[in-house]
């Protein structure tokens, strides 16, 4: 069976900027409990899996975060 590779895309209207995640400042959410770290990059807001910082990090703009955020608190979102 011949082997096939994919290569990722951005998706179509993605016009957020490749961020140099290297140098950020990760914080823990849930006061250090929680599986979730956030960083703030070039006005942008970074999310990472904690047990994997090396995987890719989810990226949002100001409005993006502020949506998830507020679906969070009602519940829209289980982030544990």
């Amino acid at each position: 069976m011949a082997e096939s590779t994919t290569q990722q895309r951005p998706l179509m209207g993605w016009d957020k900027p490749e961020l140099d995640l290297s140098n950020a400042q990760w914080q823990s959410s849930s006061r250090g409990l929680g599986d979730v770290q956030i960083a703030f990059v070039e006005g942008f807001v970074a999310m990472r899996n904690s047990g994997s910082p090396q995987s890719q990090s989810l990226i949002f703009t100001p409005a993006e975060w502020g949506a998830f955020v507020s679906g969070a608190r009602e519940g829209e979102f289980d982030l544990t």
